[in-house]
């Protein structure tokens, strides 16, 4: 199985264990993405989230702290922001806007924004929790709205869906994830410490660019063909340019310490 079919496949299982849990039906995990329940034991917490509470009340639980650090350690080590091309189901909307930007061939964009907009959208999310004493971001978040939604089946959720899908695929060429997400953001600098990430084989490489073409992240693969090194942190680890590549030169391996 092609590994970007194999995290769309984990992105619904996730989904469908929140939805059996909550139901009563299977308990594996029950709540929800910002806050849950594994095994009936294990409290696990949003950091992103779990951060902006501290700094808008300075008062939270050793539960959620204990629970957003097996998170934050979890994502963090284990490949760059796994979160948000393995789990977060709004990936799901913008994956299918880009793929109805692409049958229509829409090529222009109304907003260019560069990818540093999502750093300064992070950083004005922990200012405004700590100014307001609101968790900024957590109280407005277009993830929080769909993941809900679709967990515990609540329509509502479908309005968000559609503006996030419209803004993709007409306004802002992957937009959404790539451009103004803090919290893809957030996942980006914590996976600065990775263990695993797609690495570039320099003498297999043939230039033929097609991993250029399918990533998602813009500027991220600029030293292909160049040399052998491991994409940066902002990578979302789709797996799109090892499936791609026939010539074996993209591959997810383990990171050396000398590498970044």
């Amino acid at each position: 199985m092609k590994i970007n079919n194999l995290r769309r496949v984990v992105q619904f299982l996730v989904l469908a264990l929140f939805m059996l849990g909550n139901l009563e039906i299977l308990n594996i995990l029950k709540g929800n993405l910002s806050s849950s329940i594994l095994l009936g034991k294990i409290s696990l917490s949003d950091p992103f989230a779990v951060l902006q509470i501290y700094l808008a009340t300075f008062n939270v639980s050793f539960v959620a702290i204990s629970g957003a650090l097996i998170i934050g350690l979890f994502y963090s080590l284990i490949a760059p922001r796994l979160f948000c091309s393995w789990v977060c189901p709004v990936n799901i909307i913008t994956d299918f806007a880009y793929f109805v930007r692409t049958k229509l061939k829409i090529r222009g964009v109304y907003l260019n924004l560069n990818a540093n907009f999502r750093y300064y959208f992070l950083a004005l999310s922990l200012i405004a929790s700590f100014i307001l004493g609101v968790p900024a971001f957590e109280n407005i978040s277009f993830i929080g709205v769909v993941q809900r939604g679709l967990i515990y089946l609540n329509s509502s959720f479908l309005i968000v869906a559609f503006l996030l899908f419209v803004f993709d695929t007409f306004v802002a060429k992957r937009g959404v994830c790539s451009k103004i997400c803090p919290l893809g953001a957030f996942y980006a600098l914590l996976s600065k410490i990775s263990l695993i990430r797609v690495k570039h084989s320099f003498k297999n490489c043939t230039k033929c660019m097609d991993c250029i073409k399918v990533c998602p992240e813009d500027g991220i693969l600029k030293d292909i063909s160049k040399k052998d090194f491991f994409i940066s942190s902002s990578c979302i680890s789709c797996g799109r340019c090892v499936d791609v590549c026939t010539h074996d030169a993209l591959n997810f391996g383990i990171i050396k310490k000398d590498k970044k």
